[in-house]
């Protein structure tokens, strides 16, 4: 259950997928100087873990989407920052976008979001953080043509 709630993240008393994406940035910290095809495969395990976590902790708590699952928004926050340089403006920045996103679910994030069983928890994060990763990476190529 611990996994699912990506510690103590889920667990927090109001917006527990907000903590959860905070939570992530010291994973996507660690793992963003790995080469990026390294990265893109611990990120697509790591969706797969999720599910698999995410569909144990709905049969403990008996709701396919419980509020301490986090581990969504893990997943999410990994796709959202894939290939995106490392500096804490653009963790924040893809912080931003990612719950942006996550909130307003633009399908297939909205289809995927009425799946009900582990895979569905995780994979609507996942279309989230797809379209969160596109929009960083056109701001990322704006800024730096209007920076030189």
């Amino acid at each position: 259950m611990y996994l699912a709630a990506w510690g103590p993240c889920g667990f927090a008393p109001v917006a527990p997928g907000t903590f959860g994406t905070l939570g992530a940035i010291p994973l996507w910290w660690a793992l963003s100087r790995l080469p990026l095809g390294v990265y893109l495969a611990v990120t697509a395990a790591f969706i797969a873990l999720g599910a698999l976590a995410a569909h144990h902790a709905a049969r403990h708590w008996g709701v396919a989407d419980a509020s301490p699952i986090v581990i969504d928004e893990v997943a999410g926050y990994l796709v959202t920052m894939a290939a995106a340089p490392v500096s804490w403006p653009a963790a924040l920045i893809g912080f931003l976008l990612f719950r942006v996103f996550d909130v307003l679910k633009p399908w297939p994030a909205s289809a995927l979001d009425r799946v009900k069983n582990g895979a569905g928890v995780v994979l609507d994060d996942v279309a989230a953080g797809v379209y969160a990763w596109a929009v960083l990476q056109l701001a990322l190529r704006g800024l730096a043509a209007l920076g030189g």
